[in-house]
């Protein structure tokens, strides 16, 4: 992949509601749950890193919540499927990571809500 940049304009789709080519790569990746916890991958905090390219490649870092956990597959397909729609996508790939490890502190305030985690 060509330089990374975190932050590649591209203009939005005509059914997308703006934002930066990442903006909607991260909200795609809003529509593709953990299927044990009901809960979005991104508000779970299991995606750490998101970089796109000027050409639409688009790199993500994800982990688990716990290792050996059985459906990292299943959410790597996901996310490619859902990435894979959004306009000026030109590539995807997915690295899942161990480190940091994950905890229930990444996550954000309405997954802890919708858990009962405070």
């Amino acid at each position: 992949m060509d330089e990374v940049v975190t932050n590649a304009e591209a203009p939005p789709g005509p059914d997308e509601g703006g934002g930066t080519f990442r903006d909607r790569v991260v909200e795609a990746l809003r529509q593709v749950y953990d299927p044990e916890l009901g809960i979005n991958i991104v508000d779970l905090g299991l995606v750490y890193e998101v970089d796109v390219s000027d050409e639409g490649a688009v790199h993500v870092e994800y982990t688990l919540t716990t290792m050996g956990c059985p459906i990292g597959p299943l959410i790597e397909q996901q996310m490619q499927a859902v990435v894979s729609n959004v306009e000026g996508v030109s590539a995807f790939d997915a690295e899942m990571v161990l480190r940091p490890a994950w905890s229930p502190e990444m996550m954000s305030e309405e997954a802890k809500a919708a858990l009962g985690y405070f």
